[in-house]
């Protein structure tokens, strides 16, 4: 019997194991173990979960695809090829995240679709989606004025939306989801990297100096908006906004009514600079109902501090009037 094949009858037996156990099994050096690892890695056999220093292994299940065929790449164009490579990305139930084609087959294996035709699916429900998009940002001030009788914002813009049809969230969806829900550092990175160009762009188009970022209602251990704020790194003025603590933290997010979101966000959103802008820029994680970035827009106003223009920005945005984005 092969190393290898002792290595999958050990995984076979015992479900879940670490590179140590196999070294210690097999009486081989920790070295030895990673290269016999990498094979099956490769070969499609086992499947890892976890990250240094836990990191298990297990078998991969039979009904995972072998990625990427020549005959199935040469039936989808390669326009289509690039869409998918730019904009798709699953994170699977094991918490790997598979990006372009590799997740793209993968996920219509899992649902049994077929890929040649729901990619040229892919590409028609993007370009759906797209063409609220105007040079790269989505306009929501439509939803803004048939939601509020005051509109104290001049501009709302998101980057993309939230999910769509069929395929679920968009890739900025599940960085964002994923970022703030693991507060992993490397995707809020990832994720503030992504966004950087639009924040720019916003910045050099409305002449904006001043900046504020809409804080969090629940504490954690690493603030998303604090690590993107940080991670952007802008020259602007910051203005400082404030989430009053309440005896019981109400994320906008648990509220389905909009009153009750325009009133949790002027019960406890706070403004507390004092200085004298041209055009601000206030940037939130997502945008469910818009209180929020409105209720805020509107303090901003009440104090005398903008002299020009207020513009929402938000990672992601809703589609469908304003539902609620309740996992983010």
């Amino acid at each position: 019997m092969t190393t290898s094949q002792k290595i999958i009858e050990y995984i076979e037996e015992h479900g879940q194991v670490t590179g140590a156990e196999l070294a210690d099994y097999l009486d081989i050096t920790d070295r030895a173990v990673r290269k016999q690892l990498k094979t099956l890695l490769d070969n499609n056999k086992v499947a890892k979960t976890g990250k240094p220093p836990k990191v298990y292994y297990s078998i991969r299940p039979k009904t995972t695809p072998i990625l990427k065929t020549e005959d199935l790449l040469k039936s989808i164009d390669k326009n289509i090829q690039n869409i998918i490579k730019d904009n798709f990305l699953y994170v699977t139930p094991r918490g790997a995240m598979l990006e372009g084609l590799d997740g793209f087959f993968i996920w219509c294996h899992e649902r049994k679709l077929d890929p040649i035709t729901t990619a040229n699916a892919y590409k028609s429900t993007l370009h759906k989606y797209r063409k609220y998009a105007k040079h790269g940002l989505i306009d929501g001030m439509y939803k803004m004025k048939s939601t509020f009788d005051d509109v104290a914002l001049d501009n709302l813009f998101y980057i993309d939306f939230y999910a769509i049809e069929v395929f679920g969230k968009t890739k900025l969806g599940q960085l964002l989801l994923f970022a703030k829900q693991s507060q992993n550092q490397k995707l809020i990175n990832e994720l503030s990297d992504i966004i950087k160009p639009s924040i720019l762009k916003v910045i050099k188009e409305y002449g904006i100096d001043g900046v504020g970022f809409i804080p969090p209602t629940v504490k954690r251990e690493l603030q998303l908006i604090k690590q993107i704020q940080k991670r952007l790194n802008l020259s602007t003025r910051t203005l400082v906004i404030n989430k009053v603590k309440t005896p019981v933290a109400v994320p906008q997010k648990t509220l389905s009514k909009i009153e009750d979101r325009v009133i949790n966000a002027k019960e406890t959103i706070v403004v507390e600079s004092n200085d004298s802008y041209g055009n601000i820029l206030l940037i939130d994680d997502a945008v469910g109902s818009g209180s929020t970035l409105n209720e805020t827009a509107k303090k901003i106003r009440q104090k005398g501090l903008c002299k020009g223009k207020i513009i929402g920005l938000a990672i992601t945005g809703s589609f469908k009037g304003f539902e609620v984005i309740s996992e983010v």
